[in-house]
C-alpha cells in the first residue's frame, strides 16, 4: 500500500488544502484542471498538472476516465478524491483499485452502503441505531410519496436518496406545496446526482444539526473526534460550524460518538467519515446519514484537537494505524468555522459570478483561512461559488467568535457581492452569541438588506475624482472664471442613483477597486458596487417596464414551463435555472400573456439574458 505521488481529485481550497500537508510529508502531488481553472493557485502549487477537460463538471472532474488518465500520464500511484465531486462516489474507488492505484479514502463497498440515504438508514435501523421516522421504500412514485408524506404528518423533509450538500432536498410546510416539492427534488437529484430517487423524513422542528467525526483504521481500529455543530444553515447547507457543540455535554458527547462508532463499524469502514445526527430539544437525537468523506468542515476539529486528519487520512491509506486511542484524544478550546461564498445573502442567497479583483485573506493569532483564491480569479457558473472558509480558535467560545468576526472584518475580497456582511451579523446576532441557534434560525430571524450609507455614496464620488484624472482633469475640476464649483459626478446602486458634488475628492482609508465605469467600495464590512453614470445618456424608459423575464445569473436552462401566446398568473414557474448545483425556479411577478421564449432546454446562459417576453403591460421579473 506504499505510495509516493499523489494525485487530488479535485480542485480549488480542497485540492490546496490536501496537496499542502502532502507535501509537507514528503509526497509529489499532481493537480487536475478544467479549462475554467487553467489560472487556478491549485494548479501551480502541485509538483505536476494536468488538464482534464472543458469547465463542466460532466466533461472535466466527474469524469472517472479522465481522472484515471491523468493518473497514468502523471505517474500517481495514490488518488485523493478531496471533499464533494467524486469523493463518495463508490464506482470510482472500484475504478482507481482496479488500475491499481491506492484510492486515500474508504473501501468501495462502504461508501455504497451509506451513499444511498434509503439503504443506510435502513441499515442503521436495522443495526439499532435511532433513525427519523420516515419513508425509504422502493415506490417511487409520485402518489406513493404525496400519501407517504401525509401518514408521515407536515412538516416533512422531501430528500434526495444519493448525494449530499442540500441539493434534491425540499422542507415542505403545507399540503399544497408537496408534489411540485417532489417533482423538483427529483429533478435536482438526477441532474446533481444521476439518481431522482427520494426519502422522506419527518422534519424535527427546532433541532440541531450535531456530527461526529470518526476514524477507522485497517487494523480494526475506530475512534472518534468529538462533535461540530452545523445548525445554521441556508438552503440546507451549512453557513456556519463550530466545535464543541455549545449543547453537547460531555455524557451526551459519549452516547452520540458510541453510536457512530458502531455506526461506522458496522460497514468496515476505513478512513475519514462524519456520522451526521439530528438533536431535539428533548436531547434526544437521531441518525441523518454518514458522509463517507472528509468534510469542508474539518478545520474545527483540527483547531481543537491539535491534529492533521489529512495526515491521518495519508497514513491509513498507506496501512498505518490510527496514531491515538480514544482515550488520547483530547480537546482544547472553542473553534468556528463560515463559509464565505459568492452570493447576494441579501436577495435569496442569490449565486454571484465574476472576476476577484482583490483578495486579502485575514491573519492573526487563531485564525486559518483555507482558500483556494487570488487576484483576478474568476468565479465560475461552473463550480460552488465558495470564495474561502475563514476558521477562528480560542481558549473560550467567546474569544474564537471574536477573533472571527475580527478576522472577517480584515478580510479583503472586492468583486462579485459575497456574504462577509451577512456572516458578521450573524456572528454578532444574540442568539448565535449565546450558543442557542438551531436549523430554524435563518428562518426565524430574517436579515435585510442594509441601507448604502452616505460614506459608501460620499467615499465613491470622492475616490472616482481622485482616481479618473482622464475623466475629471484636474486643470478643470469645478474651474468657473469666478469661484471654483464642485464635480458633479452621478453614481448608481441597481436601480438607485444619485448625483454628487465634489470638490476636493478626500483621502479615504478604505479597500475599493475600480474596474471600468465601476468602482467596489468596502466600508465596516459592508462592499458595495457603484456604476459611474456621469456621462451616460438618460434611460428612455423606466426600468422593468418592458416585460421581458431576465436571468438572474449565469447558468443553464433545465425546463421552460411556458410557450408563447401561454396566460400566466403571478407566481407561476415560467422557468428552471441551474447555476452552481441548485434549480432556481422563475416566476411571474404579475399576470400577464407570453409573446414569446427566446431559450432553448439545455442551454447556457448569461447574466441578464432575456428568457421569456409578456405583454408590454406586465412588468419585468
Amino acid at each position: 500500500m506504499a505510495f509516493t505521488k499523489i494525485l487530488v481529485a479535485n480542485r480549488g481550497e480542497i485540492a490546496w488544502r490536501v496537496m499542502r500537508t502532502a507535501k509537507a510529508m514528503g509526497y509529489r502531488t499532481v493537480a487536475v484542471y478544467s479549462d475554467a481553472d487553467r489560472d487556478a493557485p491549485h494548479v501551480t502549487f502541485a509538483d505536476e498538472a494536468v488538464r482534464i477537460g472543458p469547465a463542466p463538471v460532466g466533461e472535466s472532474y466527474l469524469s472517472i476516465d479522465r481522472i484515471l488518465e491523468a493518473a497514468h500520464v502523471s505517474g500517481a500511484d495514490a488518488v485523493h478524491p478531496g471533499y464533494g465531486f467524486l469523493s463518495e462516489n463508490d464506482a470510482f474507488a472500484t475504478a482507481c483499485e482496479k488500475a491499481g492505484l491506492v484510492f486515500i479514502g474508504p473501501p468501495a463497498a462502504a461508501i455504497a452502503a451509506m451513499g444511498n440515504k434509503a439503504a443506510a438508514k435502513r441499515r442503521m435501523i436495522d443495526s439499532g441505531v435511532p433513525c427519523v421516522p420516515g419513508y425509504q421504500g422502493a415506490d417511487q412514485s409520485d402518489a406513493n410519496l404525496e400519501k407517504e408524506s401525509r401518514k408521515i404528518g407536515l412538516p416533512v423533509m422531501v430528500k434526495a436518496a444519493a448525494g449530499g450538500g442540500g441539493r434534491g432536498m425540499r422542507l415542505v410546510e403545507r399540503d399544497g406545496e408537496l408534489l411540485e416539492a417532489i417533482r423538483t427534488a427529483r429533478a435536482e437529484a438526477e441532474s446533481a446526482f444521476g439518481s431522482g430517487e427520494l426519502i422522506l423524513e419527518k422534519a424535527v422542528v427546532d433541532a440541531r444539526h450535531v456530527e461526529i467525526q470518526v476514524f477507522a483504521d485497517a487494523h480494526g481500529n475506530v475512534l472518534h473526534l468529538g462533535e461540530r455543530d452545523c445548525s445554521v444553515q441556508r438552503r440546507h447547507q451549512k453557513v456556519i460550524e463550530e466545535a464543541p457543540s455549545p449543547a453537547v455535554n460531555a455524557d451526551l458527547r459519549t452516547r452520540m460518538g458510541a453510536a457512530a462508532v458502531a455506526a461506522t463499524r458496522a460497514i468496515g469502514y476505513r478512513g475519514a467519515g462524519t456520522v451526521e445526527f439530528l438533536l431535539a430539544s428533548d436531547g434526544a437525537f437521531y441518525f441523518l446519514e454518514m458522509n463517507t468523506r472528509l468534510q469542508v468542515e474539518h478545520p474545527v476539529t483540527e483547531a481543537i484537537t491539535g491534529q492533521d486528519l489529512v495526515a491521518w487520512q495519508l497514513k491509513v491509506a498507506a496501512g498505518e494505524r490510527i496514531p491515538f486511542t480514544q482515550e488520547q484524544v483530547r480537546f482544547e478550546g472553542h473553534a468556528i468555522e463560515v463559509r464565505l461564498y459568492a452570493e447576494d445573502a441579501y436577495a435569496g442567497f442569490l449565486p454571484q459570478t465574476g472576476r476577484i479583483d482583490v483578495w486579502r485573506p485575514a491573519s492573526g493569532p487563531g485564525v486559518r483561512v483555507d482558500h483556494g483564491m487570488k487576484d483576478g480569479l474568476t468565479i465560475s457558473p461552473f463550480y460552488d461559488p465558495m470564495i474561502a472558509k475563514v476558521i477562528a480558535h480560542g481558549a473560550t467560545r467567546e474569544e474564537a467568535r471574536i477573533r472571527l468576526i475580527r478576522a472577517l472584518r480584515d478580510t479583503v475580497v472586492l468583486g462579485p457581492t459575497t456574504n462577509r456582511h451577512f456572516l458578521i451579523r450573524l456572528l454578532e446576532h444574540p442568539e448565535f452569541a449565546a450558543g442557542k441557534a438551531t436549523t430554524a434560525f435563518l428562518v426565524q430571524h430574517q436579515f435585510a438588506a442594509p441601507e448604502v450609507s452616505e460614506a459608501h455614496w460620499t467615499t465613491a464620488a470622492n475616490l472616482l475624482w481622485r482616481a479618473s484624472a482622464e475623466k475629471y482633469p484636474p486643470a478643470l475640476r469645478g474651474w468657473r472664471n469666478s469661484n471654483p464649483e464642485p464635480t458633479p459626478i452621478r453614481l448608481a446602486v441597481g436601480e438607485t442613483e444619485r448625483l454628487l458634488k465634489v470638490q476636493q475628492g478626500e483621502a479615504s482609508d478604505v479597500s475599493f477597486h475600480i474596474d471600468g465605469n465601476d468602482i467596489v467600495v468596502d466600508i465596516d464590512a459592508l462592499t458595495v458596487r457603484f456604476t459611474d453614470k456621469t456621462y451616460a445618456p438618460p434611460a428612455t424608459a423606466a426600468a422593468g417596464s418592458d416585460g421581458k423575464l431576465r436571468a438572474p445569473m449565469d447558468g443553464r436552462i433545465v425546463a421552460i414551463k411556458v410557450a408563447a401566446g401561454d396566460t400566466v398568473a403571478r407566481g407561476q414557474t415560467l422557468v428552471v435555472l441551474e447555476a452552481m448545483k441548485i434549480q432556481h425556479q422563475l416566476k411571474a411577478v404579475h399576470d400577464a400573456t407570453v409573446e414569446s421564449v427566446s431559450v432553448q432546454e439545455g442551454q447556457q446562459v448569461s447574466n441578464r439574458a432575456v428568457l421569456v417576453t409578456m405583454a408590454a403591460d406586465a412588468p419585468a421579473h
